[in-house]
């Protein structure tokens, strides 16, 4: 492969500060254990964890409900049934004890917002934890931008700078072999947020995201690999929908691992990329975008910080992640490479001799 030389006058080492710092041990020991607890969840709670009540009707009747809140906020009870059901009695200890551990959980996400870890909003959790219960993500369906980006950096156990992002990016290679789900949308309807499809600019083409209404600005995109460097309309018949096709899309998703997604509503599995190809697929993508867009300095913030920690925490991943870039990006990560010395800090030196060995 061509060697690209990164210009001298790019390489700012000795005034550089780290992009990101390492948690305490014993804070990534608690992580470790949330992320047990979230592997061990077969369902998430959509709002609240709530509380079981007991009523009585007219008759003098007493019944359990389930009070909790959705992800608007919006107050419900479920009816649960009456003591005289043994299955009943037996459902309500089940829910007695998944509500103590969401409570024990939540208690210790708190801990690691205090700590600067990555956390999520509510609707965002929502919304992920649907995707989750429909077994979506073991199935093979990605979380990628900037809410990975988060949770790769809490995995790596390193803090950087808050990321702001209403956006939720689901993307999938190949079709997931998911037997009778509902429809995307329809998901996404059950956390009780009003999501719409966000009409396509051309009217000719199908929606590609789905919106909250109103001033809301959170949306889900939904991604697959484009076959080119365009971004065509792309049906995902298993989902009822249909995707917008990104460049590269296919070498990022082509290797992943699962993580735990933290929010001070719950805890929830979620794949993500492995954080080298998330690294190296933001330079390429740098390169792709409008150059008048603020997106591109945020790509290379995101590779920098990633890099930074995986050279010292993974020696060899980066260059793993270079050896496998498609011929035809190349030449976007050689451009890209240039504008990463604005973010990479002084021990940075190992960085720039995997890109240009590598590339």
């Amino acid at each position: 492969m061509p060697v690209y030389h990164i210009p001298q006058e790019f390489i700012l080492w000795d005034t550089m500060a780290a992009l990101a710092s390492p948690h305490e041990k014993a804070l990534t020991l608690l992580f470790a254990e949330l992320e047990a607890t979230a592997t061990e969840q077969r369902e998430a709670f959509l709002g609240t964890p709530g509380n079981l009540t007991q009523r009585a009707n007219e008759s003098g009747t007493k019944f359990w409900v389930h009070r909790y809140s959705d992800a608007v906020g919006r107050r419900h009870e479920t009816y649960l049934g009456t003591n005289e059901d043994q299955a009943v009695i037996a459902r309500l200890e089940s829910l007695r004890k998944r509500i103590e551990e969401a409570n024990a959980t939540i208690a210790r996400v708190r801990v690691l917002a205090r700590a600067r870890f990555a956390t999520v909003d509510r609707k965002t959790y929502s919304t992920l934890a649907t995707l989750h219960n429909h077994g979506l993500f073991r199935a093979g369906a990605v979380l990628i931008g900037s809410h990975a980006f988060g949770a790769l950096l809490n995995a790596l156990g390193v803090k950087t700078v808050p990321y702001a992002t209403e956006d939720v990016d689901i993307a999938r290679s190949e079709a997931l072999a998911l037997p009778e789900i509902p429809a995307l949308i329809d998901m996404l309807r059950e956390t009780g947020i009003e999501f719409f499809e966000v009409p396509a600019l051309n009217h000719h083409q199908h929606p590609t995201s789905f919106k909250e209404g109103g001033r809301s600005r959170l949306k889900v995109d939904l991604l697959v690999p484009s076959p080119g460097e365009g971004y065509p309309t792309i049906p995902v018949p298993e989902l009822k929908a249909h995707a917008r096709g990104l460049p590269y899309l296919r070498y990022l998703l082509a290797d992943s691992q699962e993580v735990p997604v933290l929010s001070p509503h719950g805890v929830i599995l979620v794949r993500v990329p492995v954080p080298e190809r998330y690294a190296i697929h933001k330079l390429i993508v740098s390169q792709l975008r409008s150059k008048s867009s603020s997106k591109p300095g945020k790509d290379l913030r995101q590779a920098a910080t990633l890099i930074e920690a995986l050279i010292e925490r993974f020696p060899g991943a980066i260059e793993d992640a270079l050896t496998a870039v498609p011929k035809s990006a190349g030449r976007h990560v050689r451009r890209a490479a240039a504008g990463l010395a604005r973010y990479l800090p002084a021990a940075a030196e190992t960085t720039w001799e995997a890109l240009k060995s590598h590339v």
